[in-house]
């Protein structure tokens, strides 16, 4: 057995891992909320602190964790506090190998070597012990039950696993709507866990990809024919004019 304690980035990937299909359900959203829930861990652990929608390293000491320090000294090296939505919405190449990885040494799972149409090499993760996982679902299947306000863990993690798209997952089927409304209604019970669950969703619908818009110089404030420029509601990406290029965003 591994660890007692887990972080909040082993949690939401137990949580996603189908022990049906030893896969991840979510994979590319999934990524996304790793990286954010290792800022979420980094904050209960004092390390960082919101600063509007930003973050901001308030003790760069190490955690002893050395994936959640590896991204503190990244946050540090920035020498300013980061936009959380531009963090997310960075590289984060290899980061759930990287923690299923974790979890195999932790003898939390253990892989599985297969192929895929006989041909290409798979690599599948089975669960070692589906009490861990069980006990994590307990938690939130508690928070949505009973309507008491969880602990800042617990609300973090139905936060990212609402913005990662985890509640068709936990909860399918017409059955589970109540509870995945529930489930996004817990976002409300911790400010970072809200702020970094926001974030995700933003990456994935195109926010992060808009530059800031700053002051328009004299002149140039309003669009040809003297009529104000529309500013698109927030969110929304800007579509290309007819003949320029198209901006492309990998996530």
């Amino acid at each position: 057995m591994g660890r007692s304690r887990r972080t909040l980035p082993e949690e939401l990937l137990l949580l996603a891992l189908d022990p049906a299909t030893g896969t991840t359900a979510q994979p590319q959203s999934l990524d996304l909320g790793l990286a954010g829930a290792q800022l979420v861990e980094l904050a209960l652990a004092g390390r960082i602190a919101p600063d509007g929608d930003r973050i901001a390293v308030v003790a760069p000491r190490p955690t002893g964790d050395p994936t959640l320090d590896c991204a503190l000294e990244l946050l540090r090296r920035r020498g300013a506090p980061v936009r959380a939505v531009h963090w997310i919405g960075g590289p984060r190449l290899g980061l759930r190998q990287t923690y299923l990885s974790h979890l195999e040494r932790c003898g939390m799972v253990h892989a599985v070597a297969g192929q895929m149409c006989g041909v290409l090499p798979t690599t599948r993760y089975q669960a070692t012990d589906n009490e861990i996982s069980r006990e994590i679902r307990a938690r939130l299947d508690s928070a949505i039950r009973t309507g008491v306000p969880p602990d800042p863990r617990t609300a973090a993690l139905a936060a990212l696993a609402h913005a990662v798209g985890l509640g068709k997952h936990l909860y399918p089927g017409n059955e589970g709507r109540s509870s995945r409304s529930r489930l996004r209604d817990l976002i409300r019970h911790d400010p970072m866990g809200g702020l970094v669950a926001h974030a995700v969703m933003d990456v994935q619908n195109g926010a992060a990809a808009q530059p800031r818009r700053s002051p328009a110089p004299a002149g140039r404030q309003a669009a040809p024919g003297g009529r104000a420029a529309a500013e698109p509601p927030r969110g929304v990406p800007v579509q290309p004019r007819r003949g320029s290029m198209a901006r492309v965003v990998a996530h």
